[in-house]
């Protein structure tokens, strides 16, 4: 039985690095690392991307797929649902480090499988959400930086970067609390409590400073 770790590196200010030590701080034995770096989750489905297609010759039954949270799988809503599903059907078992969600086929219970397969497509659903709602809050910065001299706009520089904004969305997304959200992401609580408080400027703020 192997365990892969699966990274979608999309982004200069995300580290392949940065994903593995935190799976391995979550206690996560990992055996292979695969990753993709500069693709987009919405508009490139998993079977699209140069690594995340190997994913479907290389996983087998009894195998673990470990990913940081599922919009590393993917930001759009049907790709990951049926991605996930797919790999359940195999026998793959599917495993995040944020809240150490396990996802299997191994209940037979209608029931249980409701409530799992309710639980998927609220994830996938959260993660499609953010992505539209950092795009449009990535459109309102660069907007707003365009009527302003630097200078005058800017304001304090933020003390997180795109990583931990990221880190802190999603965790809020599956309701994670302030505290646990803090020491995942190396952030103060009150850094927390003010982008949570405001994405959309906490998004905006990276963008003035071009982070």
């Amino acid at each position: 039985m192997t365990i892969i770790f699966y990274a979608r590196v999309s982004t200069a200010d995300q580290t392949l690095d940065h994903q593995v030590a935190q799976a391995r701080k979550a206690g996560f034995t990992i055996d292979e690392v695969i990753a993709d770096h500069g693709q987009s989750g919405v508009s490139t489905n998993l079977s699209e991307r140069p690594e995340g297609r190997r994913l479907f010759d290389k996983l087998r039954r009894g195998d673990t797929l470990v990913v940081r949270w599922v919009d590393r799988l993917g930001r759009n809503y049907q790709d990951v649902t049926d991605t996930i599903r797919h790999f359940m059907r195999q026998g793959v078992t599917i495993r995040t480090v944020i809240n150490s969600m396990t996802f299997d086929g191994a209940t037979t219970d209608p029931t249980q499988q409701a409530v799992r397969d309710a639980l998927i497509a609220f994830m996938a659903a959260t993660a499609q959400a953010q992505a539209e709602a950092t795009k449009e809050a990535q459109r309102a910065g660069i907007e707003h930086a365009k009527t302003k001299k630097p200078e005058a706009y800017r304001g304090r520089k933020p003390s997180y970067d795109r990583d931990q904004l990221n880190l802190v969305r999603d965790m809020t997304g599956t309701g994670a609390g302030t505290s646990e959200v803090a020491r995942a992401a190396g952030l103060s609580r009150q850094t927390v409590l003010r982008i949570r408080g405001d994405m959309a400027e906490a998004e905006a703020a990276l963008a003035r400073w071009g982070m």
